[in-house]
């Protein structure tokens, strides 16, 4: 089984401010969110971490990511450039790509950080997953709210869940 989530941003206790996230402190946000990712995910199901795994965090990318079920791929964040100067960080992934495109079942999705007007397989009803934005009502969020194919990916949106791509389809309707 595949899932999906961006932006858990593991480790910055200012994002708990910056998205008004539900949590009292970073102890609280990150063993949430590894408990929630643990409840679904199982150690043969593919985790798609479309951008800013950690950012400022104290403890080790390790502590995060040995902690966390399943075969992950990372598509790069504008918060996971520095790690990807580590090899110790990029041995924890299956895939490190800049933008990926995935086929789940039937459906081709085009994974990348960066919410994107057009993707490859528009018109074809190719669906596109991004992150970046969390929860924000800006200016990138009034463009893509009304792409009937593009879905916000971010921990923010899903409830601090990774979601597969029927529970993410819902997330348009409930918008």
């Amino acid at each position: 089984m595949n899932f999906y989530i961006a932006d858990t941003h593991f480790g910055h206790e200012n994002i708990i401010r910056l998205s008004n996230r539900p949590f009292k402190n970073i102890d609280e946000m990150d063993k949430t969110i590894i408990d929630n990712w643990n409840s679904k995910v199982k150690e043969s199901d593919n985790v798609y971490i479309l951008g800013d795994f950690v950012f400022k965090n104290k403890m080790s990318f390790e502590y995060y990511l040995k902690q966390l079920k399943g075969k992950k791929h990372l598509i790069i964040g504008n918060h996971d450039l520095k790690l990807l100067n580590n090899n110790g960080f990029k041995k924890y992934f299956e895939s490190i790509n800049d933008v990926l495109t995935v086929r789940d079942g039937n459906q081709a999705i085009v994974l990348c950080h960066y919410p994107m007007i057009e993707w490859n397989g528009y018109y074809r009803g190719w669906k596109h997953f991004y992150g970046h934005i969390h929860n924000n009502k800006n200016e990138a969020y009034e463009v893509m709210k009304d792409k009937e194919n593009a879905f916000n990916v971010g921990a923010d949106i899903l409830n601090f869940y990774p979601c597969t791509l029927e529970e993410i389809l819902k997330t348009k309707k409930a918008d």
